[in-house]
């Protein structure tokens, strides 16, 4: 039994809350899977946290998503990146990126697994994004690691360039930390079939059938400012709210010139009663633009 499979059976069966760590292409979400179907195939139910906001196991990019895996048959070994299929909870933070968004992030990552423990989730698989490197993302990870406190954190490592990181959680807090190095089978992947994944996820996401609703000015956080064009918010991207603090679905915007108004599209099967404004515009084409809301607004 090599060393990557003797962690995976005993996290797998012994584990609460694992983490995982690692650069970009380092193999998390392969990890994270194997993880989760061991756990499920030891009776375990499972739940699968991915909080990579730009290349997801589960969902559709921007958000942090949370998959309640309770058969083997919920985890199948190979496909695309969506791999999970539709997430049974979501929280939008509205970029795929963490720059900038560490806050969200972060808040986002603790109130889905508050909902993986009152689903009943007795392992849960943290998937993280690639941010492991300089000062955010450092405080980043110090940041999720101390909200959500899990029993194990595992680093996947290309040589030493998770030591600064993985030496701050073991004097910070007391978790145990695993390194693991990257496997030789991991696949690197570019940039455009990174933006190829991305895009993928958002087409999926809003395939038809789509709803539309007319938006008033009203319903934005942040609040639209006084005499704001809301031409702007064409192709915005939105999370949809259903005023309990709970995130129904991602929408994006749109302007027509004509009528003057803006009406909100999204598979959402019920209209929200609030919207929170991202940092992505979508193209027609499903490409992102990034979107910085303080620049929109001519404010701070």
């Amino acid at each position: 039994m090599d060393r990557h499979q003797a962690v995976v059976e005993r996290v797998a069966t012994q584990g609460g809350v694992v983490m995982l760590i690692g650069g970009l292409d380092s193999g998390k979400t392969t990890l994270g899977k194997t993880i989760a179907a061991a756990g499920v195939r030891a009776g375990r139910t499972v739940a699968y946290l991915d909080a990579d906001l730009g290349q997801k196991a589960t969902g559709p990019p921007t958000a942090v998503t949370l998959k309640m895996l309770r058969s083997p048959a919920e985890v199948p070994e190979e496909g695309p990146p969506a791999v999970l299929g539709e997430p049974d909870a979501m929280y939008f933070v509205g970029s795929t990126s963490p720059s900038g968004q560490l806050l969200p992030l972060v808040v986002g990552t603790g109130r889905m697994l508050a909902r993986a423990v009152d689903e009943g989730a007795e392992l849960v698989v943290v998937d993280t994004s690639g941010l492991v490197s300089g000062v955010y993302g450092q405080i980043l990870k110090y940041h999720k690691v101390e909200l959500i406190q899990p029993d194990v954190v595992i680093g996947l490592a290309r040589g030493e360039e998770l030591d600064p990181l993985l030496g701050i959680f073991q004097r910070f807090f007391d978790t145990e930390v695993l390194v693991l190095p990257v496997h030789a089978d991991v696949r690197s992947t570019s940039v455009d079939e990174r933006a190829r994944n991305r895009e993928r996820g958002f087409r999926e996401y809003f395939a038809e059938p789509v709803q539309r609703w007319r938006v008033k000015p009203t319903v934005f956080m942040p609040a639209l400012p006084a005499l704001f064009e809301p031409e702007q918010l064409d192709r915005i991207l939105v999370g949809l709210s259903d005023g309990k603090g709970n995130t129904l679905g991602l929408g994006y915007l749109e302007y027509s010139r004509e009528e003057g108004v803006l009406r909100l599209s999204s598979p959402a099967a019920e209209g929200p009663k609030a919207l929170k404004l991202g940092s992505v515009r979508l193209e027609e084409d499903f490409r992102i633009r990034r979107v910085d809301v303080r620049n929109l607004f001519g404010t701070d």
